[in-house]
């Protein structure tokens, strides 16, 4: 098993692991999730992030836990920010 450079979308994770095995498409699932289908599509796509109540859909579908899904999207967007921000000019605070 080798380890990922860059952490993926969880939509990704979503696709890659759970709808394609099962052979299910964005709208199955949103309708199972009793979502708007476009909510699935744009996650798949990595257009949008798992919000808590979408991670909280996710777990119970998918037999996971909402903090799986939470922390992927964390995972993921702080990889992306750590290539955006420069934080490279602020002075680290010492206590006394």
């Amino acid at each position: 098993m080798s380890l990922l450079k860059e952490p993926m979308h969880p939509g990704e994770v979503l696709k890659e692991l759970y709808l394609d095995p099962l052979d299910m498409g964005a709208i199955a699932f949103a309708r199972r999730l009793g979502v708007p289908r476009t909510r699935i599509e744009r996650l798949v796509k990595g257009v949008t992030s798992v919000t808590p109540d979408t991670a909280l859909r996710l777990a119970r579908a998918c037999n996971t836990t909402p903090a799986y899904w939470m922390n992927l999207q964390t995972n993921y967007d702080m990889s992306i920010a750590s290539k955006v921000v420069d934080v490279s000019g602020i002075e680290p605070l010492f206590a006394a």
